[in-house]
């Protein structure tokens, strides 16, 4: 059973009760990412993520360490493009216990100038290894492609340049501005009951109300074309469809298409590029849904001398499906997967505490699994086709990383940008 209560500053609290685990899955999340951010502080999101265990006024970076090391849990967090969580998982006698240490990170971190002094250099180590990692490398490129100085086309980590300008005050005045009450979701799922909830609201009352008033324009998806030259080993490419808003009336059959042309190890992708024809190791793809927007993006990484192959194979698969639909067994083996992967989820307390976040972060309710699961079994041929149609009837994106500067054959009627 999911609860949801409203502390009297905005503070939303999502419980989802499980008596027949023994853990609990706590997080802590904030309206604030990359696509709130603007040319001069993007990467401030992710950097105040980092900083928050850095110390407190009440534990140093080794006893925040400690505290979940010595009670057998785990603490860890993330920023995306939409929001940051702050997030342990812990066994359920010591819910309480990282409900305030986790607090204790959110509302007493020090910012000290020497360890922001610090973090830069250790963010600007993550940004160098995520640029030696093509296949990560490749997507981003793929978002600034597509979305252009619209904040969705930051990367996440910021640049260089970026985080070595942020000071103090900056990271100070980006909480004050998106750390409010009504910006906070604190989901819990796991074996505990409302006794949490009046432990989470004491927790938050000294927090006055103050309302975050988030402006942000809906990107105008593009379909350009970026290409950088590494040598590497493999050339990686990734193709860009505009996509979907995450309350959109046709986002499940474009799940369910997705999942047919690249979600799985029976995918359209997979069976023709790596299985017949050897192309590749990796080759995917998957749905991104933002608030009013979304991408559909397709990977494939190969040897520089198969590149053109591989593009042409990606957008030969891709027009197969737009021009004759997909089959009724796939359609079928494709609903059933999602419904099965959706119900393994389910035993997992931080799967249930992400999409119990995610539901009132991105829908401001909760979807129950028996109405996703109607929702998938309501697909139909028609649906799949419509959306295909669709999405893939439009002019594309695309980046590549590789060690030449040619543009495969494939892609060749179109300009492209080397950076």
């Amino acid at each position: 059973m999911i609860t949801k209560h409203v502390c009297s500053n905005g503070v939303r609290i999502i419980l989802e009760n499980l008596p027949t685990v023994r853990s609990v899955t706590i997080g802590f999340w904030v309206s604030t990412g990359s696509r709130y951010e603007n040319e001069k502080n993007n990467g401030i999101s992710h950097f105040i993520e980092h900083m928050l265990f850095k110390g407190t006024m009440n534990r140093n970076a080794r006893e925040i360490a400690e505290s979940f090391d010595r009670i057998g849990g785990q603490v860890n967090a993330f920023t995306s493009k939409e929001y940051t969580c702050y997030y342990a998982r812990v066994l359920d006698e010591h819910a309480e216990y990282a409900v305030n240490v986790l607090s204790d990170m959110l509302f007493h971190s020090k910012l000290d100038e020497e360890d922001i002094n610090k973090e830069k250099q250790v963010i600007g180590e993550e940004i160098k290894m995520y640029d030696d990692t093509p296949d990560d490398l490749v997507h981003d490129l793929l978002s600034e492609a597509s979305f252009g100085k619209h904040p969705l086309g930051f990367p996440i980590l910021g640049t260089e340049q970026t985080i070595q300008s942020f000071t103090q005050q900056d990271l100070r005045n980006h909480m004050t501005a998106f750390y409010t009450p009504d910006n906070i979701v604190v989901s819990i799922a796991g074996n505990v009951d409302e006794k949490i909830i009046p432990i989470v609201e004491r927790i938050f009352e000294t927090t006055p109300k103050r309302n975050h008033h988030q402006e942000f324009q809906k990107p105008t998806f593009m379909p350009e074309h970026l290409l950088r030259k590494k040598e590497t080993e493999q050339a990686h490419v990734c193709l860009g469809y505009e996509g979907l808003a995450n309350n959109h009336e046709t986002l499940f059959p474009l799940i369910v298409m997705n999942n047919i042309l690249g979600g799985s190890m029976s995918s359209r992708l997979f069976q023709e590029i790596r299985e017949d024809r050897g192309l590749a190791y990796s080759t995917f793809s998957f749905h991104t849904s933002y608030k009013d927007s979304g991408i559909l993006t397709l990977y494939g990484g190969t040897g520089r001398d198969q590149l053109d192959e591989l593009c042409d194979a990606l957008l030969k698969t891709v027009e197969k499906i737009a021009d004759q639909g997909v089959t009724q067994k796939e359609l079928e083996n494709s609903k059933e997967q999602l419904k099965g992967n959706m119900m393994l989820s389910l035993e997992s307390t931080s799967s249930r505490m992400n999409r119990n976040a995610k539901n009132e972060l991105t829908l401001g309710r909760q979807r129950e699994i028996d109405e996703m699961i109607e929702t998938i079994n309501r697909v139909t041929l028609n649906d799949v086709s419509s959306i295909a149609k669709t999405i893939f009837n439009q002019p594309f994106s695309y980046s590549i990383v590789s060690p030449t500067e040619d543009i495969p054959k494939a892609f060749q009627p179109f300009n492209s940008i080397s950076k």
